[in-house]
């Protein structure tokens, strides 16, 4: 049995932006299975993963200046953290699962953290949680006088379909299955009063995370504090200026009271876009922990 009912949209205050969130709901009692997606992306880049959990309550957020969330550009991790763990207040989730991908799985690890009794077990697909030694560098060094090649992505687009056709046979969007990719350029622009549309996230605002994930230094101690089951799925290996490749730390799982690695290597960084059905299962599967 599948979800294909549409979610129910709804926005919150959390710190200084709006903060939307997607929800499918279920009956009373239902499990919850809680979603943070990576950057540049948005909650309904999910919708073929939460397909797979009808009689499960699933809440797909947009984080800091994705999709229908507000806010802009940023130099510090800790404001998606403590954005993300405003909405987990809201909500007063507990007995929770969470699945974070990328920047959402440094989120999710985080908010574990900081609301030890909100979760049930965590399911990280590659984490942006860097080695120690990437920590040690000197972040103005790092960000001063530079900016991400994200900061000039095409912005504009008259309509979904003409984003749809630039991108479909570009890496990395040519690996996504084709629902996914999709739902990522209909979900993922904002009307504009005169006619056209452009990306939910602006691209300055994309580059900010990317040059400011030095700032998320405090993911290694959280991982040591986090007492719940934490699957790790780290794809291949990163490579120089590759976005395909895993940026998480090998010895992440390793370093958690009980942290699971799980190596799949045969899956780029985009493993919840490319396969949404494997990493349904692999959540189920940690589900049943």
């Amino acid at each position: 049995m599948s979800q294909t009912k549409q979610p129910i949209t709804r926005q919150i205050k959390a710190g200084d932006i709006t903060l939307a969130y997607h929800e499918w709901t279920a009956s009373i009692g239902a499990p919850t299975l809680l979603i943070a997606h990576a950057t540049g992306f948005h909650g309904r880049c999910y919708d073929a993963i939460a397909a797979h959990f009808p009689e499960t309550r699933v809440i797909a957020v947009d984080m800091h200046g994705h999709g229908q969330s507000t806010g802009g550009p940023l130099n510090e991790w800790q404001i998606v953290v403590d954005e993300f763990t405003d909405l987990i207040d809201h909500l007063e989730l507990s007995d929770t699962v969470a699945m974070g991908h990328s920047m959402g799985g440094h989120a999710v690890l985080r908010a574990a953290a900081a609301r030890p009794d909100t979760f049930r077990s965590l399911i990280l697909f590659d984490p942006v949680v860097l080695t120690p030694e990437f920590y040690g560098m000197n972040i103005e060094g790092f960000s001063a006088g530079q900016m991400h090649p994200a900061a000039r992505r095409k912005r504009d687009f008259g309509s979904a379909q003409e984003m749809i056709e630039r991108f479909e046979t570009r890496d990395p969007y040519k690996l996504f299955r084709r629902d996914v990719f999709e739902d990522y350029c209909r979900y993922g622009l904002t009307s504009l009063e005169g006619g056209g549309f452009e990306l939910s996230c602006a691209p300055e605002t994309e580059a900010s995370m990317y040059m400011s994930s030095l700032s998320g230094a405090p993911a290694l101690e959280a991982a040591r504090e986090v007492q719940v089951p934490t699957t790790v799925v780290r794809a291949m290996q990163l490579k120089e200026r590759d976005f395909k490749g895993s940026p998480t730390w090998p010895g992440l799982a390793d370093s958690m009271p009980k942290g699971i690695d799980m190596d799949r290597s045969d899956m780029t960084h985009f493993h919840p876009f490319q396969d949404p059905d494997d990493a349904a299962r692999i959540i189920k599967e940690a589900m049943a922990i």
